[in-house]
């Protein structure tokens, strides 16, 4: 598969709209199933513009998903981590019920904010809707 190919196919598992000073991150269902080596490859291609451009705030918009596992509990944390060092916020939006009890038992939902939708993630984080 060419690097061309492969960043096509990214690119088909995570959509990035910039709204403002808001980044939203939407994976698709697809993430449910990739193995740990499309995930991480995807992970680089999204954790790059947010390296590349401080001083945005995050919503990771989960409506599309409905159950994950410990790869992209990872991706969520790597993203967290940079989002902090700029000192902006990231929250969650459209969590299904089977990931909020996943991370009430991994006590993430004390570290994420989680919103119903995604705007009204970005009303709270101060963007308009």
């Amino acid at each position: 598969m060419s690097a061309a190919t492969a960043a096509d196919q990214d690119r088909e598992y995570f959509q990035l709209l910039r709204r403002g000073d808001v980044v939203i991150v939407i994976p698709s269902p697809e993430v449910e199933q990739l193995p740990s080596n499309v995930i991480e490859t995807a992970a680089q291609m999204v954790l790059a513009p947010l390296r590349d451009r401080p001083s945005t705030d995050i919503i990771i918009d989960l409506s599309k998903v409905h159950f994950f596992g410990s790869e992209f509990i990872s991706f969520l944390l790597r993203c967290h981590l940079i989002v902090k060092r700029q000192g902006c916020e990231m929250v969650l939006a459209g969590v299904s019920d089977r990931i909020r009890e996943l991370l009430r038992q991994t006590a993430l939902d004390t570290l994420w904010a989680i919103y119903d939708d995604a705007k009204q993630a970005q009303e709270a984080l101060g963007g308009a809707g």
